[in-house]
């Protein structure tokens, strides 16, 4: 299974802490283990699902979709405007922007990234 993630999904863990980033990835394989974990969302959102987890003290959200056998994680973060954010993002998005790579939550620098067809970096599980 490969493992994209979008550019806006890329700039919030990169601000995250490493305990942080480290919780996430728990997630992450959780939801590469069995996609149907997170809520599938209806009308707008139709194709799109949402994992709940806390961070902390904080609830976030994680909108993924599946792709074929592929995952694409499309948007994390606090559920303030969270959803209205992310139907901003599908309204404007291109699909694949930016995959990670290796069980981390950061993509891979150097010889090590793996280009896909869209261009992006890859993770695999």
């Amino acid at each position: 299974m490969i493992i994209y993630q979008s550019r806006s999904f890329e700039k919030k863990v990169k601000k995250m802490s490493k305990p942080e980033k480290d919780s996430l990835d728990r997630e992450i394989r959780s939801i590469a283990d069995d996609p149907s974990v997170g809520e599938e969302k209806k009308g707008d959102l139709r194709g799109v699902f949402v994992h709940k987890f806390k961070l902390k003290t904080t609830q976030y959200l994680l909108a993924y979709r599946k792709v074929g056998e592929d995952l694409e994680l499309l948007m994390i973060g606090p559920h303030e405007n969270y959803y209205r954010d992310l139907k901003q993002y599908l309204k404007n998005e291109t699909v694949f922007e930016k995959p990670m790579r290796g069980g981390v939550t950061m993509p891979c620098s150097g010889s090590h990234k793996r280009r896909t067809p869209a261009d992006g970096h890859v993770l695999l599980l």
